[in-house]
C-alpha cells in the first residue's frame, strides 16, 4: 500500500499530524441543504423531531436530530435506525430520510421506532469516515467516548430508556475505503494495512456473539429485489471476514466499539451498500437501505 502524504511510515500520528490532516479537509456538500431542509419537511404524524445535541466543532452548523414517537407504548417492540455514523456513506443518510418520508408511518402501529438519520454531519459535509479529531465514530461507542458523535448518540439512547429489540445501522462500502480511508488509518496508527477486495454488491454485518442468521437472511432476501448481493471472494470472505450466509459476515460489535454494539438489542445488523458498482445509482442505493430497514422491522414486529 502506498505511503500516505501525512506522517512518517511506521510512526503513529501526534497532534501535529492530526492537525495537518484536518487542514486538508473542506466541506464538499451542505448538511443544511441536503439533510436538515429535507428532514424538517417529512416528519410524519405521530412523531416529533428531537434535537439531542450538537457537534462542538460548530454547534449552530451541526445540530443533531432524531425522529421519535410522540408517545411510546411499552407493549410494542422498539427499534433504532441509525444512518451517517460514517458521514461519507451517502445512502445511509439519504436512505434513512427516504424511510422517514415514505415508510415510517406504516410501522407506527406495530413498533416504537427511533430514527437518527445523520450521526456525523461534519463527516457528511467533508465526505469523511473520521471526525475532525481523526477519530472514527464507528470505533468509538464506549463509555466517556472522545468522539462527540458517538457520545451524544449513546446519551440519547440511554435517556430514552427503551428496551430495544432491533438496531439497524446503515452503511456503505466504497472504493475510497481502499484509496483513502484505509491508507489514512494505517498512517495514523503507524501500521501497515493490505488492500482488501471491495465487494460488488450489498451485504450485512451481523453481531458475532448473536448473529441471528434467519433475521439476516430476511434482510438479504428483501434487498435482492432491489439490488444485487455481494458474492464471496475466492477465499470465501467479504472484506476479510468469513461469509456465514449469502451476503452476511460477522463482526464482534461490542468488542470493536461499533455503533451496532451500543445496545443490547437481540436483532442487530449493519447494512453495507456498494455505490461504486457499475449497476448502482443513488436511487438504487437509497432504495436498498429502505428495503433493508423494512425487512428488519417486518421480522420483529
Amino acid at each position: 500500500m502506498q505511503n500516505y502524504p501525512i506522517g512518517t511510515p511506521g510512526e503513529p500520528w501526534g497532534e501535529e499530524e492530526k492537525a495537518q490532516w484536518k487542514a486538508r479537509q473542506n466541506a464538499k456538500r451542505s448538511y443544511q441543504e441536503e439533510v436538515l431542509k429535507k428532514l424538517f419537511k417529512i416528519i410524519p404524524e405521530g412523531f416529533d423531531l428531537k434535537q439531542y445535541g450538537a457537534l462542538p466543532y460548530d454547534t449552530a452548523r451541526y445540530p443533531l436530530y432524531a425522529v421519535i414517537p410522540k408517545s411510546f407504548d411499552a407493549n410494542k417492540p422498539s427499534a433504532l435506525v441509525t444512518g451517517g455514523v460514517h458521514g461519507y456513506e451517502t445512502s445511509g443518510v439519504q436512505g434513512a430520510l427516504q424511510f422517514i418520508e415514505t415508510k415510517l408511518s406504516q410501522y407506527a402501529e406495530q413498533l416504537n421506532i427511533v430514527v437518527v438519520p445523520c450521526v456525523s454531519p461534519w463527516g457528511y459535509e467533508t465526505i469523511n469516515r473520521w471526525n475532525p479529531l481523526a477519530l472514527d465514530p464507528n470505533r468509538s461507542f464506549y463509555k466517556d467516548s472522545p468522539a462527540p458523535e458517538s457520545a451524544q448518540l449513546m446519551k440519547l439512547v440511554s435517556d430514552l430508556a427503551l428496551p430495544l429489540t432491533l438496531h439497524i445501522d446503515l452503511h456503505e462500502t466504497t472504493d475510497t475505503d481502499n484509496s483513502e480511508f484505509r491508507p489514512a488509518l494505517a498512517a495514523r496508527d503507524g501500521v501497515t494495512h493490505d488492500n482488501w477486495n471491495i465487494p460488488d454488491g450489498f451485504y450485512t454485518v451481523a453481531n458475532t456473539p448473536s448473529p441471528q442468521i434467519e433475521f439476516q437472511k430476511a434482510v438479504i432476501e428483501a434487498v435482492k429485489k432491489v439490488t444485487h448481493i455481494a458474492p464471496a471472494d475466492e477465499n470465501g470472505k467479504i472484506i476479510g471476514a468469513d461469509v456465514v450466509s449469502e451476503g452476511v459476515i460477522c463482526y464482534d460489535k461490542k468488542a470493536l466499539y461499533l455503533c451496532g454494539g451500543m445496545t443490547d438489542a437481540k436483532y442487530v445488523t449493519t447494512t453495507e451498500v456498494y455505490p461504486d458498482s457499475d449497476n448502482a445509482t443513488p436511487k438504487n442505493c437509497n432504495d436498498a437501505q429502505v428495503a433493508a430497514i423494512c425487512a428488519a422491522l417486518d421480522y420483529v414486529k
